[in-house]
């Protein structure tokens, strides 16, 4: 009987050594998320904790109490560069992310802490903004952080979970950097004449000059049927469609010579829009 119970130990302990190594799935999964923005980008680091069922806004996240934002470890949100957050001022860094919810609107908070809502210290607060919410119809199992409504300025960092969502804005300064980065490139003897008045398009800037300079492209390199269909279109929006139409039809020419198929219908569409 001794002999019994010691083998049943063994076995007791075996098991029990080997299950400490056993790995299973986290209940609250982290997740990463990058974001090329502006000039830099904007990296999210956090937890997708999920409903299981349960009611979330307004009783597992109490209302006007401080949320972590996900689970586990804090969620921590970096800018490469210097950004507005629903129009008020937040240096490039990293930061933990904070939220009060409110059925209605939520506050923001931008902390340099790093302990989360445990060791929260209001002092360390850099900012805080109060955005909207909003009720979608379709509900969310898993906490979602995502990036939308993404242009060359200005996008979105959503946050939803059951059926909330908010939407944070977030806008950066680039037009002032861009500038002046074409100024200095413009000083030096090989000067980006396509980035320049590319930009300058795009950004409705002074379209002669655009068409300045996209000329000196064209003529740096005679093939390149991507600067004539921007000088196509510079054209077309001066108002010069003679000009626009003879310029697409060359880009067209030097586009079939280099089988682009794509900037053939490119120039077609912007011949047909004439």
């Amino acid at each position: 009987m001794k002999k019994v119970f010691l083998l049943i130990g063994f076995v007791c302990l075996s098991f029990l050594g080997t299950s400490q190594g056993v790995k299973t799935p986290a209940p609250s999964p982290s997740q990463t998320i990058k974001q090329d923005f502006g000039l830099a980008s904007v990296e999210i680091n956090y937890s997708r904790p999920a409903t299981k069922g349960r009611k979330i806004f307004g009783d597992i996240v109490p209302f006007g109490k401080l949320w972590r934002t996900g689970a586990n470890s804090p969620t921590k949100i970096t800018f490469g560069e210097d950004v507005k957050i629903a129009g008020k001022d937040l240096k490039a860094g990293s930061y933990q992310v904070m939220t009060i919810p409110n059925n209605g609107n939520w506050e923001i908070l931008f902390n340099k802490g790093k302990d989360g809502v445990f060791n929260y210290h209001p002092e360390e607060d850099v900012l805080k903004v109060s955005v909207a919410s909003q009720t979608i119809s379709n509900s969310i199992e898993n906490f979602t952080i995502q990036f939308a409504n993404i242009s060359a300025n200005k996008m979105d960092i959503q946050l939803s979970w059951e059926k909330t969502l908010v939407n944070i804005p977030v806008e950066v300064d680039i037009d002032s950097k861009i500038i002046s980065s074409i100024d200095k490139a413009m000083s030096v003897d090989t000067r980006p004449y396509f980035e320049a008045a590319s930009y300058y398009f795009e950004t409705g800037r002074d379209l002669n000059k655009a068409l300045e300079w996209v000329n000196k492209a064209n003529t740096a390199n005679p093939n390149a049927y991507w600067q004539f269909h921007l000088k196509a279109k510079i054209q077309a929006k001066l108002g010069d469609k003679v000009g626009a139409k003879a310029t697409a039809l060359k880009s067209i020419e030097l586009a079939k010579a280099g089988k682009n198929d794509d900037y053939v219908a490119l120039n077609e569409k912007l011949i047909n829009s004439l």
